[in-house]
């Protein structure tokens, strides 16, 4: 309860700051810069030489797929049928196909399954859901933007991101044995930095000003997010015989809020920016609920 407590308290912390402080207008960017290449990647480093080979180790990642493809699946379809303009189908595609499963998911999988939890969000965030930002992410943004995407800055946004490099470097340090006594406690305390700076950024920078026509679209888009999403890699996880701790660990990171850098994403090419930021800030406090009262629900809650 005290680990989910630190969770809202960073994150209303981050709103008070926003709207009473004034914080100076580099702040978000540069907490972000911090988490992103520093605290992250010291967290892949301790966590994945750590992981035990398991053969279920799949789901979490395939998770990701489900949640991506799905979205670009329904929201195609329903756009069509409900008469979407290809910058609403885009930027639902993107918002509601990506979770947050780094600023939230590592915070909340902590707090409710400790270091074991955390490293299968490592597992689903950086073999899953940051490829799918880096690849069909930025397919889809091209595609609905009418642009052509280029796989050269595509494999260059995964090979120069630093937590993927870290995981890269992890997994040969795991197999080598794992990281030196002296060298082991390093990484731990500037990981530890993430959950308080991550949940503090994202309140910074929550905003929700929906607008009437935009109550449909939302609707479906977390309707799918955070109940649909998670149901079907629940349904997928169990249909396989994937159990325990593996299989809570994928859905929940299923059913994490909307991805902050997807909202980045849409604005970046005229995805309707308007609905993306909505959205993201709905299903943010809407996934502070959904998400411990699915981990009662799934077996190793």
């Amino acid at each position: 309860m005290s680990a989910l407590l630190l969770l809202f308290v960073c994150l209303v912390l981050g709103m008070l700051v926003a709207r009473f402080a004034r914080p100076p207008s580099g702040m978000v960017h540069g907490i972000n810069w911090w988490v992103i290449n520093i605290a992250l990647p010291a967290l892949v480093l301790e966590l994945v030489p750590k992981l035990k080979p398991n053969p279920e180790l799949w789901f979490p990642v395939a998770a990701m797929w489900v949640v991506f493809l799905g979205a670009w699946l329904l929201f195609a379809l329903l756009g069509r049928w409900r008469g979407w303009s290809r910058q609403r189908i885009g930027a639902l595609v993107l918002v509601c196909g990506l979770g947050n499963t780094s600023f939230m998911g590592y915070p909340m999988l902590q707090a409710l399954h400790g270091q074991a939890g955390l490293s299968l969000a490592v597992v689903a965030d950086q073999l899953g859901c940051f490829p799918l930002l880096a690849s069909l992410g930025v397919v889809v943004a091209c595609l609905y933007a009418g642009q052509a995407p280029q796989p050269r800055v595509i494999v260059r946004r995964i090979l120069t991101f630093p937590a993927f490099d870290a995981l890269i470097v992890g997994i040969v340090v795991g197999a080598l044995g794992g990281w030196p006594t002296w060298l082991d406690g390093v990484f731990g305390p500037i990981g530890s930095t993430l959950t308080p700076l991550a949940l503090f950024s994202v309140g910074l920078q929550f905003s929700f000003r929906p607008d009437r026509g935009e109550l449909g679209a939302m609707s479906w888009g977390l309707g799918w997010k955070l109940l649909a999403a998670p149901l079907a890699c629940w349904v997928l996880g169990v249909v396989s015989g994937v159990g325990g701790l593996v299989l809570t660990a994928g859905v929940l990171q299923a059913a994490m809020a909307p991805m902050v850098s997807a909202a980045i994403l849409a604005d970046e090419y005229e995805l309707e920016p308007a609905l993306a930021n909505t959205v993201l800030g709905a299903g943010i406090v809407l996934s502070l609920l959904t998400v411990p009262l699915a981990n009662l629900w799934l077996p190793a809650g």
